[in-house]
């Protein structure tokens, strides 16, 4: 018994001396206060985040949500919503101060779309957070054959599959574009690549605008060849160099046994560094090909034996590189925007029409532009005139110009183009004096000769005096003009607003504007008649005007005499 109870108190000794030891220096282990609950969560979105566009080839895709809430104390919920609908709940935590969440939300179909997460701590404090985003409608081919577009807003992205060209060096984006806000900008030893699989056959053709630089004074633009540096026997390779100051555009193809030139020459020619776009288009038949330049044949002629793509895999976007870098044909440093690829050969009709249909307002506040250069068609609003008549289309001062002729003209629905107390519309002309009177454009009330709304733009004896007339509800206000050039293109305005109209002729008023009382009126103004006074004005034999009219260009508001002059110019 001694024995026993003496190792009882040997162990107890030991045991004490032990959390002595562990004591040293160390505070006890004691409970601590978890402090006032000061903030309400912090949520942090990683995806989608606001302004997100998803561009997918489906009509339903699937997302995963991805986002964070902290909490100072404790959270104590969290609710995530898509467009107003639960779908996830969470109430358990294991790190109570901060949970990190991914959500595979399925069959997201197309819109814009609102994610909302609401997380709320202990003490009920609560915080919203709403994502505004979109799934874009799959992208629908514009044209016939139309395989690839790629439109650089914001991302190198073929939108016909959704697949990302690559990047070489550091191109960019301009900021602007011919349309949709933004461009490709090129950049010294930069340049896209992008895989020819599903893209080249028998015929092919390529359009797309861009803005030339004259910096480097010679680049590649568009090529697809074989491997190898510079060989030209197979692919096409479209190019500029420097012609004079100018830029000439050549295209070459290869035919699998030798390679063909397609130079037009001067018909070629770009004048570099002007802030325009221009249109280039190409096409490549199994007997032919053409380049266009702004719709029109800059060089064309036969291609024997077609065109052949052996060991073409790779187009190459504003470069010439890697496969054709022969004469310095390098990086470009151009704009390039609306880039698509075809696997047809592209008619000019067709380039035409697609020139049309990437139209964006040139100017502030315009809502009609009729160029004529391919048709009657407003490319702003996209519908085309109604034809009476024979009209036809010949050379122009830009590219093609209504040609009047004999009780013939055209007519466009008014609806849509906004007009109110302030209007402009401006178009080139040139008159042909028979007959001595003729009605130009006209907007009027059903019945013969109502003036007192809409306008009547029109010239008597010959070219020497071009008159306007307004219509102001209750009667209607004349501006007798003067005399222009009977010979030579002339640059007609007329403008209304502010209580005063008149007619500007190459940016100079014919006669001091004339006031009137009140608004102008379009009351019971169905259509707008170019080249006539018919059907609405005919009185004083105001008919069909034979004389050329070219781009004409409406606006929604009263132009100065600065942008007239600025417009003449352009």
């Amino acid at each position: 018994m001694r024995i026993k109870i003496l190792k009882n108190s040997i162990a107890a000794i030991a045991i004490m001396a032990m959390v002595g030891a562990c004591n040293e220096g160390i505070d006890p282990i004691s409970a601590v206060a978890p402090g006032p609950d000061e903030t309400a969560p912090v949520i942090s979105v990683t995806y989608p985040s606001e302004g997100t566009e998803i561009k997918v080839v489906e009509a339903l895709t699937s997302i995963t949500i991805r986002f964070q809430v902290t909490d100072d104390i404790e959270i104590k919920s969290i609710n995530v919503k898509m467009d107003g609908n639960d779908v996830a709940t969470y109430n358990e935590f294991l790190d109570y101060r901060k949970a990190v969440k991914e959500i595979l939300y399925e069959n997201l179909n197309t819109g814009a779309h609102v994610l909302t997460i609401v997380a709320t701590d202990l003490e009920n404090k609560v915080t919203t957070t709403n994502i505004n985003f979109e799934k874009t409608p799959p992208y629908i081919p514009l044209f016939d054959g139309e395989t690839f577009y790629m439109p650089f807003d914001g991302v190198y992205t073929d939108l016909m599959t959704i697949t990302d060209a690559t990047q070489v060096g550091t191109p960019a984006f301009a900021g602007e574009g011919k349309k949709g806000g933004n461009a490709y900008k090129g950049a010294t030893d930069a340049y896209l690549t992008f895989p020819t699989a599903g893209l080249l056959g028998t015929e092919f053709s390529a359009s797309f605008w861009m803005k030339v630089n004259s910096t480097p004074d010679r680049a590649g633009v568009l090529i697809a060849g074989p491997p190898g540096i510079n060989t030209r026997t197979q692919g096409f390779r479209l190019f500029r160099e420097n012609a004079g100051g100018k830029q000439r555009f050549k295209l070459n193809v290869g035919n699998g046994t030798s390679d063909i030139w397609f130079d037009g020459g001067a018909n070629a020619d770009v004048v570099p560094n002007t802030g325009e776009w221009v249109h280039f288009a190409f096409s490549i038949s199994a007997t032919n090909a053409a380049l266009y330049i702004n719709g029109q044949v800059a060089s064309q002629g036969a291609l024997a034996g077609g065109v052949n793509w052996a060991g073409c895999d790779v187009l190459s976007i504003m470069s010439g590189k890697p496969r054709f870098t022969e004469w310095g044909h390098n990086s470009d440093l151009s704009y390039m925007d609306e880039l698509r690829l075809f696997d047809k050969a592209l008619t000019q009709a067709d380039v035409l029409d697609i020139m049309d249909s990437d139209y964006s307002p040139k100017y502030d506040g315009e809502v009609f532009y009729m160029p004529f250069d391919a048709d009657y068609g407003d490319l702003v609003g996209g519908e085309n005139a109604t034809v009476v008549g024979s009209p036809s289309l010949q050379t122009g001062k830009v590219g093609k110009a209504y040609a009047g002729a004999t009780d013939s003209y055209l007519t466009y629905p008014l609806s849509g183009l906004g007009l109110g107390n302030a209007f402009s519309i401006s178009f080139w002309y040139k008159v042909n004096t028979t007959p001595d009177r003729a009605g130009v454009i006209t907007v009027g009330p059903p019945g013969i000769n109502t003036r007192t709304s809409g306008f009547r733009l029109f010239r008597e004896n010959g070219a020497n005096t071009f008159k306007s007339n307004l219509g102001i509800g209750t009667g209607d206000s004349w501006n007798d003009g003067g005399a222009i050039s009977p010979t030579d293109w002339v640059f007609v305005t007329m403008v209304a607003g502010g209580g005063s109209h008149g007619i500007y002729a190459n940016g100079t008023l014919l006669r001091a504007e004339s006031t009137y009382t009140g608004q102008v009126s379009w009351a019971d103004c169905v259509n707008l008649s170019i080249g006539s006074g018919a059907p609405v004005f005919t009185e004083w034999n105001h008919l069909s005007d034979n004389s050329l009219i070219d781009e004409i260009r409406i606006f929604n508001r009263k132009l100065t005499q600065a942008e007239i002059q600025d417009m003449m110019n352009d």
